[in-house]
């Protein structure tokens, strides 16, 4: 095979393989708020918590990590968290959302 022929077939690969994660993309369709922690918001506590979602291929939430953010605020935000709802895609994915909690 000639090398135009490989750079040729090797450049439609890279764009099957950039089209097929596109299609892979998740949104959200259902979006949970936390529920501000009365102990956090005395103290005047606020930030944002990091967390990464094992979702499975009909869009539920299965697992989540917390990656960063206050203690008092992780178990409001995976509570949450556990509620939301993606798209459907025919395999399992990881999504990494944050939520934030700042006193008005």
């Amino acid at each position: 095979m000639s090398l135009y022929r490989k750079i040729v077939l090797l450049r439609g690969l890279l764009t099957l393989g950039l089209s097929l994660h596109a299609e892979e993309e998740r949104h959200a369709k259902k979006r949970v708020a936390a529920v501000y922690p009365a102990l956090a918001r005395k103290m005047h506590i606020s930030g944002t918590v990091r967390m990464e979602l094992n979702v499975d291929p009909e869009g539920e939430v299965k697992e989540v990590t917390v990656l960063k953010g206050h203690a008092l605020l992780r178990d409001a935000a995976v509570s949450a968290a556990k509620q939301w709802v993606f798209t459907k895609t025919p395999t399992k994915s990881v999504e990494v959302i944050e939520l934030d909690f700042h006193q008005e």
